[in-house]
C-alpha cells in the first residue's frame, strides 16, 4: 500500500492559466515551443521519435513533456495536433513483448544502443500520463500497463544505469500513477526494483558531501541530476511512509543553498555544482527540472516551503534565461551578468554558454525549457485527502474541479498581478454550497507582515500550519477572498558579504542596458551575444531607503523597460571592481567610492533583465543593513 500523500495533484487542463501568467504561455507558444519542429532538426520530421533516423534519444521525449501541456492549457488545436502526432507514433510503435519507441536509440553525440538505457522511456512516460490526463485516452492505461510489466520482466538483467539511475524516481512517479488508477501488485514490486537501483539521494541529501565547487564530472553532482533527485526522497515517502525521507529533503535543500545557493533562488551548476559565486552560472534544464521536483515535493508532504521556492525560482531564475519574445535562451545564466559573449569562462561548459540562442553550448535545453510556465499552471493548485482546494501559487488562473465529499462542481477564479503586486482576488463559484477546507499559502517572506484574508469584505481569523491558512467552512455561491500579502524589501547576506533584494518572491536586480548584436543568423531562431552599454559596477548603500514603484502591467512584464514594479536604492560606483575571467569578479569585500558620487539607482525584478547586477557589495554601515 501506498503511504497517503498530504495533497493530489489536479489533472492537467482543470486549471486554465489567465492573466500574465496565460500571455507568457501565449508568448511561448508563439516562439520556440510552437515552432521548434520546423526549425531544429533534432526534433522534427526525421526524429526517431517520429520514426525518422535521426536523434532518437531524451530530446524529442523532452520537447513533448512542455509541449503537450502548453497545448491543452492554452485549448491550441495546432499545438494539441503537433503534440499528438508524437503520442501516436510512440502508441503505434509498441510491440508485443510491450517495449516501444525507436528501434535504434541513438542521441547526437553518441551511440547508446548497446546496452539497455531507461532514461529516454522514462520523459515519455510523464507525457503519457499527462495525455491521458488532458484527454481521457482509453489506451494510455494498458499501453503503460503492458510497457511497465517488459520492465519488470527485464529490470533486474537490465538495471537503470548512468541518467537512468541518477533520475529513477522519474520512472517510480509514473509507477506510481499507474497503480493508483488499477491497484496491479506487480507494479508494487517493480517499484521496490527501481528505488533499489536509483542513486541514494536520500543518503546524499542527509549527509551532504560537497561542500565546494565541484571540479570533476561525477553523477551525483551534475546540477540537473540534483534537480531532479532532490525529490527522489518524497518519492519514497509515497512509498514506503519513511519520516526520515522528509529530514533528507530538507537538509539537502539547506546544504545546496549554504554551498550553492544564488540570490535567485537556484543552486549554481554549470555544470557541476559550482559554489556561491555570483559570476558562476546555472543550466536552464536544472531551474525547469527544480521547478518540477518542487511541485512533487509540494504534492507528497503539503508543505508550504517547496512553494516558496518553485514561486522564486519560476519567478526569477526561469525568465531571466529566457529572451522576452522566446525566441532565444541562454544554456548557463549567472547572478551578476554583465556580458553574454563567446569566451572561456572557470566553467565545465563551452565558451558559448551563456549567450542566447537556438542551441547555446548544448541541445538539452532547447528541448527540456519548455516545460517550466506549463508546468506551473498545472500545479498551481492541488486538492487535499478531504476534498478541499490548496493554493500553492498565486497566478491568475481559472480552476475547474469538484469539491467536498459530495463532489460538488466548483469554480475558482484567482485575479491580480500577483508575484509583481501584493494582492489577490478569489471568486467561487459552486453548484450549490458545500462544506470543504480551503488552504491558503502564507509565504514565509510575509508571515511576519500580518497577511490579511478577508471574505465578502471581512476579516477571516485563521492559523498558519506548515505555511497553510486552512479555512474550514460551509462556502457559498458567490464568495469572494481578498489575499493582501505584504512584501517589504529585505536585505539578504550572501557571498562575501555581497547582498541581493528580495521584495516578496522577487529578487531585484540593476539592470544594465543591453546591447544585442547577432552572431549567427537563422530564418527565425538567431544567436546573439549581449553587450553592456550602461555602468555596472554599483554598490549599495548600507543605508539606503527603499521606494517601490507600481506601474500598470503590460503582456511582458520580463523586460526591463516595462517592468510593472520597480525599488529605487542610493549606490555608488566601485571603482575597484574588476571583471575577471570574462565575469564581474568577487563584489569588493571594502569597495573603493571614493570620489564618487551617491547615484539613485533604479532596480527591476530579476526576470526582466539580461544583463545585470544582482549580488552587490554593500557600501558602509554594514550591520545596520544586515539586520534588515
Amino acid at each position: 500500500m501506498l503511504h497517503q500523500t498530504a495533497f493530489n495533484s489536479l489533472p492537467l487542463g482543470a486549471i486554465k492559466p489567465a492573466g500574465w501568467l496565460k500571455d507568457q504561455l501565449e508568448i511561448q507558444a508563439s516562439g520556440l515551443t510552437g515552432h521548434l519542429e520546423e526549425h531544429w532538426k533534432d526534433v522534427g520530421e526525421d526524429n526517431g521519435w517520429l520514426g525518422g533516423r535521426g536523434e532518437s534519444w531524451e530530446r524529442g521525449p523532452y520537447y513533448v513533456d512542455g509541449l503537450l501541456p502548453l497545448a491543452y492549457l492554452l485549448e491550441d488545436d495546432a499545438l494539441i495536433t503537433k503534440a499528438n502526432r508524437w503520442i501516436e507514433w510512440s502508441l503505434a510503435s509498441q510491440q508485443e513483448n510491450g517495449l516501444f519507441g525507436p528501434a535504434r536509440i541513438t542521441s547526437v553525440n553518441q551511440d547508446i544502443d548497446k546496452e539497455q538505457d531507461w532514461w529516454h522511456y522514462m520523459i515519455m512516460l510523464k507525457v503519457m500520463m499527462q495525455h491521458e490526463e488532458a484527454t481521457g485516452d482509453e489506451r494510455i492505461i494498458p499501453f503503460l500497463t503492458k510497457f511497465l510489466r517488459y520492465v519488470h520482466s527485464v529490470i533486474e538483467e537490465q538495471p537503470l544505469r548512468g541518467w537512468a539511475k541518477a533520475r529513477g524516481a522519474e520512472m517510480l512517479l509514473c509507477i506510481v500513477w499507474l497503480y493508483k488508477r488499477t491497484q496491479q501488485p506487480f507494479l508494487l514490486e517493480l517499484a521496490g526494483i527501481v528505488a533499489g537501483q536509483t542513486t541514494d539521494w536520500s543518503d546524499i541529501f542527509h549527509d551532504f558531501p560537497f561542500w565546494r565547487k565541484v571540479e570533476a564530472w561525477d553523477w551525483t553532482t551534475h546540477v540537473v541530476n540534483v534537480a531532479m533527485g532532490i525529490k527522489t526522497p518524497g518519492v519514497l515517502f509515497e512509498l514506503y511512509g519513511n519520516p526520515v525521507e522528509r529530514e533528507s529533503v530538507h537538509r539537502g535543500i539547506d546544504s545546496l543553498m549554504t554551498y550553492h545557493g544564488q540570490a535567485h533562488g537556484m543552486f549554481s551548476g554549470d555544470e557541476w555544482l559550482s559554489g556561491t559565486h555570483p559570476s558562476q552560472g546555472v543550466e536552464l534544464c536544472a531551474v525547469v527540472e527544480y521547478m518540477f521536483s518542487m511541485e512533487q515535493l509540494t504534492r507528497i508532504f503539503g508543505e508550504g516551503r517547496f512553494g516558496d521556492i518553485l514561486e522564486k525560482v519560476a519567478f526569477n531564475a526561469l525568465p531571466a534565461t529566457i529572451s522576452p519574445d522566446w525566441t532565444s535562451h541562454q544554456y548557463d545564466q549567472q547572478v551578476n551578468q554583465i556580458i553574454c559573449n563567446v569566451a572561456p569562462r572557470a566553467w565545465s561548459n563551452g565558451p558559448d554558454a551563456n549567450v542566447f540562442g537556438l542551441e547555446p553550448n548544448f541541445g538539452c535545453c532547447t528541448a527540456n525549457m519548455h516545460q517550466g510556465w506549463p508546468k506551473l499552471a498545472a500545479h498551481l493548485w492541488m486538492k487535499d485527502q478531504e476534498e478541499g482546494l490548496v493554493a500553492v501559487s498565486y497566478a491568475p488562473c481559472t480552476v475547474r474541479t469538484t469539491v467536498g465529499r459530495q463532489g460538488i462542481p466548483a469554480e475558482i477564479e484567482v485575479t491580480g498581478e500577483y508575484p509583481f503586486k501584493d494582492r489577490v482576488g478569489i471568486r467561487m463559484s459552486l453548484e450549490r454550497a458545500e462544506t470543504f477546507p480551503l488552504s491558503l499559502r502564507i509565504p514565509a517572506w510575509c508571515e511576519q507582515g500580518q497577511p490579511v484574508i478577508t471574505l465578502n469584505g471581512l476579516e477571516l481569523p485563521y492559523q498558519v500550519e506548515s505555511g497553510y491558512a486552512k479555512i474550514v467552512r460551509h462556502w457559498q455561491n458567490g464568495d469572494r477572498l481578498e489575499l493582501h500579502l505584504p512584501m517589504e524589501v529585505r536585505l539578504v547576506s550572501r557571498n562575501m558579504y555581497a547582498t541581493s533584494i528580495e521584495r516578496g518572491p522577487l529578487v531585484y536586480v540593476l539592470p544594465v542596458k543591453e546591447n544585442w548584436q547577432m552572431i549567427r543568423q537563422r530564418d527565425m531562431f538567431h544567436d546573439w551575444e549581449l553587450y553592456p552599454e550602461s555602468p555596472w559596477k554599483y554598490g549599495l548603500l548600507g543605508d539606503t531607503p527603499f521606494e517601490i514603484i507600481e506601474q500598470d502591467m503590460v503582456r511582458q512584464p520580463f523586460q526591463a523597460q516595462d517592468a510593472p514594479v520597480r525599488v529605487k536604492v542610493w549606490g555608488q560606483l566601485i571603482r575597484d571592481w574588476r571583471m575577471e575571467g570574462n565575469n564581474a569578479g568577487n563584489p569588493p569585500l571594502h569597495p573603493n567610492t571614493d570620489g564618487q558620487p551617491v547615484t539613485e539607482l533604479e532596480l527591476v525584478p530579476y526576470g526582466s533583465a539580461r544583463l545585470r547586477i544582482g549580488e552587490f557589495p554593500l557600501i558602509g554601515e554594514r550591520r545596520r543593513a544586515a539586520r534588515r
